[in-house]
C-alpha cells in the first residue's frame, strides 16, 4: 500500500506545561494540543463563571508592514481595515474571486502601515503567502517565535491587568511587558466572554501560562473552546465556512464593507442581488439529543446538513448550525436526523446565549 506519510505534528512551546498538568491531547490543524485537562464541562463552566486560559499557539500570526500595507489589506480582505484606527483590531475574511471564504481572521492594526494578521492555524501559510505576494510589503512570520495564549471569562480583564500591568479593551490592541519580555495583546477571543489574546516569545510563554494559573485561571482545552464558540454562533473554518460558502450564505454579510473594492466583490454583489442558493440556520433541539456534523436537517421546504453541533451546558440542550436550500424563509420548525432518529428542534438565530 503506497501513500504520502503525514507530516509530524507540531508541538506548542507550552507542551511540557500541558503534560505536567495532565492534559489529554488531540491533533488539530497539524498540531498536538490539549483537548481537555479535568473535563470539558468543568472547563466550560470556568470560562462562563470566572476565567479560563487556553493555549492557541496553533493560530496563525504574521506581521505585515510597508507603505503599501493598508491598500494591500483593503484589496485582499472584504472588511475595510482603513475604517479602524491604529490601536484597534478588526474581524474580516479573505475571499476567492467567486466569493468563497478562504479564511476568516483578525487583523491587529499597530500603526498606519504596520499590522499583525491572525488567520486560522490551518490557513496560516496560505494567507501569509497571499499577503506576501503584494508589492512593497515586508512580511514576518511571528508564529515561529511566539506562543499565543487566550485568557477568557468575566474575571479575565482583572487577571490580565494584574499579570501584564494593563489589559486591552474590546477589539483594542496594546504592547506591554511580562518578566522583561515584550507581549502583544488584543481584546479579542472565541468564547463570547471578556478577555484577551496575548502573544509572547516562546521562551517566556511557560512562565506567563503558570502566572495566569497562579492568578486563578483554569487551564482549558479545545473541547471547551469549541462548545463555547458554538454557543455564541462563532464559525469554525472548514466546518461552517469554506471556499464553497460565501459570507452572504453564512449570514456574515456584516463583515463585508461594500464601499471599497476587494477580491470577490463582484461575485458577492451578484449573489446579493439574485439571492444565495443556500442559507445557514441555527437550531436548538428538544431534550438533550446532540446534533453532529453531517446529520440531515429539514426546515419547511428546505433540506441540508449540520455543519457544527454540540450539547450546550448553558441551555442543557443540543445546538447546531446547518446549511439548507432553498431559503426556508420564516419557517421556525426544524427536524434533525440523529442516529436514525427524527429529533424535533426549533430554529434559533445565533448567538444561542446572551453574554
Amino acid at each position: 500500500m503506497s501513500g504520502t506519510a503525514s507530516p509530524d505534528p507540531v508541538f506548542s512551546p507550552l507542551h511540557a506545561v500541558h503534560e505536567r498538568l495532565g492534559a489529554r491531547f488531540t491533533e488539530f490543524a497539524g498540531w498536538t494540543l490539549p483537548v481537555h485537562y479535568q473535563g470539558t464541562l468543568s472547563e466550560h463552566a470556568a470560562v462562563r463563571s470566572s476565567v479560563g486560559v487556553f493555549d492557541v499557539s496553533h493560530l496563525g500570526r504574521f506581521e505585515c508592514s510597508g507603505p503599501g500595507a493598508t491598500e494591500a489589506l483593503r484589496w485582499l480582505f472584504c472588511n475595510d481595515i482603513a475604517t479602524i484606527e491604529p490601536g484597534r483590531a478588526q474581524y474580516t475574511m479573505m475571499l476567492t474571486y467567486d466569493g468563497g471564504v478562504l479564511d476568516d481572521l483578525i487583523v491587529w492594526r499597530w500603526d498606519n502601515d504596520r499590522y499583525w494578521v491572525l488567520p486560522n492555524g490551518v490557513n496560516h501559510h496560505r494567507v501569509m503567502s497571499g499577503v506576501a505576494a503584494a508589492d512593497g510589503l515586508t512580511v514576518v512570520d511571528r508564529r515561529v517565535e511566539t506562543a499565543l495564549i487566550a485568557v477568557q471569562g468575566p474575571q479575565a480583564p482583572r487577571l490580565v491587568e494584574e499579570t501584564l500591568g494593563s489589559t486591552p479593551k474590546r477589539f483594542r490592541v496594546l504592547e506591554a511587558e511580562f518578566a522583561g519580555f515584550p507581549v502583544w495583546a488584543a481584546g479579542t477571543g472565541y468564547t463570547g466572554e471578556r478577555g484577551a489574546e496575548v502573544a509572547i516569545s516562546a521562551e517566556a510563554a511557560p512562565r506567563l501560562f503558570d502566572a495566569l494559573l497562579e492568578g486563578g485561571a483554569v487551564a482549558c482545552g479545545l473541547g471547551a473552546r469549541d462548545v463555547l464558540r458554538l454557543e455564541m454562533g462563532y464559525p469554525l473554518w472548514g466546518a461552517d465556512l469554506d471556499t464553497a460558502t460565501t459570507p452572504i450564505e453564512a449570514g456574515f454579510e456584516w463583515v463585508v464593507e461594500w464601499d471599497h473594492d476587494f477580491v470577490g466583490r463582484r461575485a458577492l454583489a451578484a449573489q446579493r442581488s439574485s439571492g444565495p442558493p443556500k442559507r445557514r440556520i441555527g437550531f436548538v433541539t428538544e431534550g438533550r439529543a446532540i446534533p453532529r456534523p453531517g446529520c440531515l436537517v429539514r426546515c419547511g421546504p428546505a433540506t441540508g446538513f449540520v455543519a457544527s453541533g454540540t450539547f450546550s451546558p448553558t441551555l442543557q440542550a443540543g445546538i447546531g448550525v446547518a446549511y439548507v436550500s432553498p431559503d426556508p424563509g420564516n419557517e421556525t420548525g426544524v427536524t434533525v436526523d440523529i442516529r436514525g432518529r427524527r429529533v424535533e428542534a426549533t430554529r434559533a438565530d445565533p448567538p444561542f446565549i446572551e453574554r
